[in-house]
């Protein structure tokens, strides 16, 4: 049994065949899935997505770089769409630099909204942080981010990083990009993140794992991602299953098993 963590359904490369994307990912053993929220805008359909299933669940929140609303989310708002029995966590939210230019103080103060927003609503985190790791670390413990916990998506940071997240209580999410040859100091970190603090995802529909990088990527696909894991730390496939499917489902306490 694998979880995927986070994955993005409602998005045309996925929702176009989302029947049969569900029925590959049922095939390979795949029993749950996240999908994520990136925008106010989308959100009706990734809670749609969700309610489809009774093993699937969605997050509410707007990604860092993400400017297609035209206006900020509040905290009230995302407190609001948090009461939804579907929604299981807040994000995606963090901290992006890689493409933007000039002032980010709006990403930061999106940052911080979603952090408060996820402590009144008493749900975990769904954090994504590229090219801004210290920035979104000292967020994360002003704003208190330590009372709910969450998830580092996608981790592609180095081991301290992961130390200082695991600190705050968070859990490390390994994507297809611990499968690519090229990613030796993040295989480094998915073979010392203790069990009880992993978790696994495909974030597809984007970085599809080894074999099949380069294609489109599918909540199915998981399990490359924790065999890979599993060859790193020199235990069964099963092990690694067990593990992140525990985790997910003790930081996602609002997630019940289908």
């Amino acid at each position: 049994m694998l979880v995927d963590s986070h994955c993005h359904l409602d998005f045309p490369e996925l929702n176009a065949d989302l029947d049969g994307v569900l029925a590959r990912m049922d095939a390979a053993g795949v029993t749950h899935a996240l999908t994520i929220s990136t925008t106010l805008e989308t959100f009706p359909a990734v809670r749609a997505v969700a309610g489809a299933r009774a093993n699937l669940w969605c997050s509410a929140g707007v990604h860092p770089d993400e400017r297609r609303d035209g206006r900020e989310v509040s905290e009230d708002e995302l407190v609001r769409m948090a009461q939804d029995p579907k929604v299981v966590a807040i994000g995606e939210t963090g901290l992006d630099y890689y493409r933007v230019e000039g002032d980010t103080e709006w990403q930061r103060a999106r940052f911080r909204t979603h952090v408060r927003a996820a402590r009144r609503a008493g749900l975990p985190l769904v954090i994504h942080t590229r090219a801004a790791a210290a920035d979104t670390l000292a967020i994360m413990r002003e704003e208190g981010a330590r009372e709910v916990g969450g998830v580092m998506h996608c981790f592609t940071e180095t081991w301290e990083v992961a130390e200082a997240a695991m600190e705050l209580g968070f859990h490390i999410s390994f994507s297809g990009i611990v499968t690519f040859k090229n990613a030796q100091a993040l295989k480094d970190v998915a073979a010392r993140v203790p069990a009880e603090r992993m978790l696994v995802e495909t974030d597809s529909p984007y970085l599809a794992p080894v074999p099949h990088r380069g294609k489109t990527n599918e909540p199915a696909f998981v399990r490359h991602v924790a065999e890979e894991v599993a060859r790193l730390r020199g235990v069964a496939v099963e092990e690694v299953a067990r593990a992140t499917t525990a985790n997910f489902f003790r930081l996602f306490h609002a997630a019940r098993p289908a």
